[in-house]
C-alpha cells in the first residue's frame, strides 16, 4: 500500500517538474501525537512527512500545468462540504506492505469523493492500489515496532472538523512544504 505514502524519490525533479500530493493535515493535538509515535518507532519518514490522510499520492507535474492545478483544486474544495473525522484504532496492510496506520472511522466517504475529484483534470491518475484513507504510523521498521505501533495506538480515538485539505510540494531533501491549502466551501449535502 505504498502508493500513498509519501516518501522521497529517487529522480530529481527538474526545473519542469514538481512532485505535489494533496492531502487532508491532521490538526494538533494529534499530529504531534502520530510524529512521536513514527519517531518512537523509527520510522525513517518521520521527520519528513507531516501527519496527513492522502488524497492524492506523490504525483509528478509540470511546473507550467500549476495555475490549472491550483484553479481544478479551488473547484474541488468549492464542491465538498467541511466534515467530520473521526480515528479510532489501528490497522495494517501487511501482508502485502509493512504499514501501521491509523483508521479513519467517519469521513471514509467524504475522503474518497474529494480524492476521487481532486484525481481527475490535470491531477489524473490510477492508483497501484485501492483508495483507503488512512493516517500512517509505521513504515520501513523492524516488525517488533510494527508491533509496538499497533498496540500502543489500538485504544486511539480522535475528532475534528476538517476545513480544508491541503497541497503539498516535496523540496530537494525529500520533506514536504506547504504549498495552498483550499478552504472546503461546499453545500451540506
Amino acid at each position: 500500500m505504498n502508493d500513498d505514502t509519501f516518501v522521497p524519490r529517487n529522480r530529481p525533479t527538474t526545473p519542469e517538474t514538481a512532485v505535489l500530493g494533496v492531502v487532508v493535515p491532521i490538526p494538533e493535538p494529534w499530529a504531534q501525537l502520530f510524529l512521536d509515535w513514527r519517531t518512537k518507532v523509527g520510522d525513517p519518514q518521520a521527520s519528513l512527512v507531516p501527519p496527513h490522510v492522502t488524497l492524492l499520492p506523490p504525483t509528478e507535474v509540470a511546473v507550467a500545468d500549476r495555475p490549472a492545478i491550483s484553479a481544478h483544486l479551488e473547484a474541488v474544495a468549492s464542491t465538498h462540504p467541511p466534515f467530520d473525522m473521526h480515528l479510532s484504532g489501528t490497522g495494517t496492510f501487511s501482508p502485502v506492505s509493512e504499514v501501521v496506520f491509523v483508521t479513519v472511522a467517519r469521513g471514509i466517504g467524504n475522503c474518497e469523493l474529494i480524492a476521487n475529484d481532486v484525481r481527475c483534470g490535470p491531477l489524473a491518475r490510477s492508483l497501484s492500489y485501492p483508495y483507503h484513507p488512512h493516517i500512517t504510523v509505521a513504515h520501513d521498521v523492524p516488525p517488533d515496532m510494527l508491533d509496538l505501533a499497533y498496540s500502543g495506538l489500538a485504544d486511539l480515538s480522535a475528532q475534528f472538523r476538517v476545513a480544508h485539505f491541503t497541497e503539498f510540494e516535496q523540496v530537494a531533501d525529500g520533506s514536504w512544504a506547504v504549498a495552498r491549502e483550499y478552504p472546503l466551501s461546499g453545500p451540506s449535502r
